[in-house]
């Protein structure tokens, strides 16, 4: 529980960094704590049966597709949380950018569980 604390801490901040430097309209800081968590959760859920539903897809542009899928969960989220606007060219570069430095910085701030 502490480790999604802290990982849904750090996207949130991310949200607010990357949207300030992509001219993301968010219009208060709550809409991006709800987009961390609308992120988290349409990750969790809805992001594995886009990627089996696009197989065929992702293996005919060598795995490129996989950027839609993540361009388009961030626009679904997008949706559902009205204080964040953005086209898809923004979402796509939000989604990469986000992934890294969540990525990174979750390697950074979270525990490693020891498997003794």
């Amino acid at each position: 529980m502490k480790n999604y604390l802290i990982k849904l801490l750090i996207s949130t901040l991310l949200i607010l960094v990357i949207s300030y430097f992509l001219k993301i309209e968010i219009t208060n800081y709550l809409a991006a704590v709800f987009m961390a968590v609308a992120l988290s959760f349409l990750n969790t859920f809805l992001k594995p049966i886009l990627k089996i539903l696009a197989i065929p897809v992702t293996i005919m542009s060598l795995g490129l597709f996989l950027l839609v899928i993540n361009a388009s969960i961030v626009k679904i989220a997008d949706y559902f949380i009205d204080g964040i606007q953005m086209t898809f060219l923004q979402a796509l570069f939000f989604s990469v950018i986000l992934s890294v430095s969540q990525y990174i910085l979750n390697k950074i701030f979270t525990e490693k569980k020891n498997n003794k």
